[in-house]
C-alpha cells in the first residue's frame, strides 16, 4: 500500500486548497447572507451558482465519479483526499464541484445500472448541475437500517408500476430544482428471498400523487444547503415499467453497490470536518485567556488537542486502506474496512468537534462559529446509511465466523 500523492492527486490537490481559500471560505458568510433575504427557504444563495460555475470552469467538476465517460475518473484513493479538503466546509464545497450527496450515488446507480434512456434523460443533467435528485429508502414505520423492512409497494399494472408508501428523512426533496426521485420499495413482498423483493424506480418530482409532506429537521436545524430532508407521501404513483432500474428484485444489491464509494465520501468528509474543528481549536486556545493564562497552556486543552491529532491521522490511514483496497479488490473484498471506517469516524469526529464545541463555550453552540452545525452533521452520520450497531452486528459476525 502506498499512500503518496500521484502527480494527479496533487495538481487537484493544488487547486481545490486554492480554491477553497480564494472562493468557497468567503462564500460562507456571503451565502448566509443571501439566504436570510431568500423568498424561499430551499431556494439555492446566487453565489452558490458562482462557485458551482467557477469550479466546473477551473475543472474541479464531478470528482468523484470514476467512471471517465461521466466524471473524473479517479480512483477511490485519489478522490479520498479531494473529498476531506471539501469536508472543511460541507454546506458549500460539495455542492461546488457538484460531488455532493444525494446525488453523487444516484448519479452512480444510473452510470451503473441506468439504460441509455435513462442516462439521456437523468443523468446528462445531474451530472451537468442543472438538476438535483433524492434517494427515497427510509421510512417512519419501520427500522430501515434493515432494507429488508421497507413497506413502500411498487405494483405492476399493465405498462406502469403504480407506488404506495411513506417515506421520511428524503435528502435533498425540498430543494426546488429536485427534479427526480429514485425511489426502493417491494416489488415481491411475499418473494422467498428477502432481498430478491426490493425494486428502484425513477419518479419524476411532477408525477401525480407524489406528495412533499413536510420539511424534517435535523438537531433543529434544516440543512437548507442540501435541500433539506423531507417526508414523502406516494399515493398510487403511476410511472412507466420503463422507469425500473436495472431488473425487478435488483434493489437491494443496487442499494449496496451504491453505499460503498458513499461511505467514502462520507468518512473523508467527516475528517475534513475534523480537521476544521483541530484549526477553530487551536486558534481559540491561544486567543484566550481564563484563569490567568491562555487556554493553550491549559492541561487538559493541550491533552485534547493532541488526541484529536492522533485519532485524525488513525482514521485517516484506515479511510485510506479501505479506498485501497476498493480499488485493488472491490467493494466484497474491503466489506470489513468499509464497516470499519463507518463505525469509526463519524463516532471519533463527533467526539473532536464536541470539545471544539467546549473549548468555544457559548460560542461553540452559536451561529458564530461552524462548530454547532458541524456537530449535527456528524452525529447523523452515525445513523445515515446504517447506525452503529448495524454495522457493528455485521462486522462482529464476519470476525466470528472465522472460528466457527
Amino acid at each position: 500500500m502506498d499512500f503518496a500523492f500521484d502527480a494527479r492527486t496533487e495538481e487537484l490537490r493544488a487547486k481545490l486548497l486554492a480554491f477553497m481559500d480564494e472562493h468557497v471560505y468567503p462564500a460562507e458568510a456571503v451565502a448566509h447572507e443571501q439566504r436570510a433575504r431568500l423568498t424561499s427557504p430551499w431556494d439555492t444563495p446566487a453565489v452558490v451558482e458562482e462557485l458551482k460555475a467557477e469550479a466546473r470552469r477551473q475543472g474541479l467538476w464531478n470528482l468523484f465519479l470514476p467512471d471517465a465517460q461521466y466524471g473524473a475518473g479517479l480512483t477511490n484513493l485519489q478522490y479520498a483526499p479531494l473529498a476531506e479538503i471539501t469536508g472543511r466546509s460541507p454546506q458549500l464545497a460539495p455542492t461546488a464541484l457538484n460531488c455532493a450527496a444525494p446525488d453523487t450515488g444516484n448519479m452512480e446507480v444510473l452510470t451503473q445500472f441506468g439504460d441509455e434512456r435513462q442516462k439521456k434523460q437523468w443523468l446528462e443533467p445531474l451530472l451537468a448541475g442543472e438538476i438535483r435528485s433524492a434517494f427515497a429508502m427510509t421510512e417512519p414505520e419501520v427500522a430501515s437500517s434493515d432494507a429488508t423492512n421497507i413497506t413502500t409497494l411498487i405494483e405492476r399494472d399493465g405498462d406502469e408500476y403504480v407506488i404506495t408508501g411513506r417515506k421520511w428523512y428524503i435528502s435533498g426533496a425540498m430543494n426546488p430544482d429536485c427534479k427526480i426521485f429514485i425511489v426502493m420499495g417491494k416489488t415481491d413482498p411475499e418473494g422467498a428471498d428477502l432481498r430478491r423483493q426490493q425494486s428502484m424506480v425513477l419518479v419524476p418530482r411532477d408525477t401525480p400523487g407524489l406528495e412533499i409532506r413536510r420539511a424534517m429537521q435535523v438537531y433543529g436545524y434544516e440543512d437548507h444547503y442540501h435541500g433539506g430532508h423531507a417526508e414523502v407521501v406516494f399515493d398510487r404513483v403511476r410511472v412507466p415499467v420503463s422507469n425500473l432500474i436495472g431488473e425487478e428484485g435488483g434493489g437491494f444489491a443496487i442499494a449496496q453497490a451504491r453505499l460503498g464509494p458513499g461511505r467514502i465520501h462520507h468518512c473523508m468528509r467527516l475528517i475534513g470536518m475534523a480537521e476544521r474543528a483541530i484549526e477553530l481549536m487551536c486558534k481559540r486556545a491561544v486567543a484566550r485567556t481564563a484563569f490567568g493564562k491562555p487556554l493553550a497552556q491549559q492541561g487538559v486543552v493541550q491533552e485534547w488537542i493532541a488526541d484529536a491529532r492522533v485519532a485524525v491521522e488513525q482514521l485517516r490511514l484506515l479511510v485510506l486502506k479501505t479506498a485501497w483496497l476498493m480499488d485493488t479488490v472491490g467493494n466484497k473484498g474491503a466489506h470489513t474496512e468499509i464497516q470499519s471506517i463507518k463505525i469509526a469516524t463519524p463516532r471519533t469526529v463527533v467526539d473532536i468537534i464536541d470539545r471544539a464545541v467546549q473549548l468555544h463555550g457559548a460560542g461553540g453552540v452559536s451561529q458564530d462559529f461552524p462548530l454547532a452545525e458541524l456537530w449535527a452533521a456528524a452525529r447523523t452520520l452515525r445513523l445515515a446509511d446504517g447506525p452503529d450497531e448495524v454495522h457493528q452486528r455485521s462486522l462482529a459476525r464476519r470476525e466470528l465466523k472465522k472460528y466457527l
